[in-house]
């Protein structure tokens, strides 16, 4: 624990983390709605840039040396930093960085969208392994009619060579002659999961988009663009895993 004579002031670390002014981080310190290193604070507490602290139970990240990016990464794009291949790979977007992260998770080759980049390895760690059945948001560009009984054998579960697969929804956005838009949350982390999914049941993936990672969202953000994660985006990813 830190001493009187250690760190900063908990509330001005509060502030500068953009909770609130000050003397509304007093107010939350006071009202016992504070905690740090799972103890609940009290005013004149010092902090150092490790302590882990919530603010009515969401992880506050007040250590300014831990980042959260969010990236949409384009079609032809290996989910490595270096590719031994050489191949294109994550590092053309991420060299502008000031830090040093690592990709959270994978994105195939021909798939796009969101992936999460940090330098926290706890977090990342997390959120990668499938017992904490983060669910991820896919639109996929299918061929084929995604009528009723699609949903309903989803719904029941489908079996692939490696095993069951759990859909978490399904739902049909679009429709345009042959082809189909749908969207598909699942918790897994298996390799090609989707798009093995969707062969299984008569529609073949032509182009597939991951659009959500538990509370994240892909949004407006452009392929090949990097943005920084909103305070209430990294809470909702540390509380999805016991952080």
């Amino acid at each position: 624990m830190a001493t009187e004579t250690d760190g900063i002031r908990l509330q001005k670390v509060l502030a500068s983390a953009g909770v609130g002014s000050r003397r509304a981080c007093e107010e939350l310190i006071a009202a016992g709605r504070v905690t740090v290193d799972g103890e609940v604070a009290v005013l004149g507490r010092r902090v150092r840039p490790e302590a882990v602290i919530h603010v009515d139970g969401d992880r506050v990240i007040t250590d300014v040396r831990t980042v959260h990016y969010a990236l949409n990464k384009p079609r032809g794009i290996v989910s490595t930093m270096d590719d031994e291949k050489g191949r294109p790979g994550l590092v053309e977007f991420t060299s502008g960085l000031s830090e040093r992260v690592f990709h959270v998770g994978r994105l195939d080759t021909d798939s796009e969208g969101l992936l999460l980049l940090t330098n926290d390895g706890e977090l990342g760690n997390r959120l990668a392994h499938p017992s904490w059945e983060i669910p991820k948001t896919y639109r996929c560009q299918v061929t084929g009619f995604a009528g009723p009984a699609i949903a309903r054998r989803l719904a029941s579960g489908v079996t692939l060579e490696d095993g069951p697969v759990t859909v978490d929804s399904f739902k049909v956005i679009d429709e345009f002659g042959e082809q189909a838009l749908v969207e598909v949350v699942v918790h897994e982390g298996r390799k090609h999961i989707v798009r093995r999914l969707m062969d299984e049941v008569g529609l073949p993936v032509n182009r597939l988009v991951r659009t959500a990672i538990g509370d994240v969202r892909l949004g407006n953000l452009k392929p090949g663009t990097v943005r920084r994660l909103r305070p209430e985006e990294i809470a909702s990813l540390y509380q999805a895993v016991g952080l």
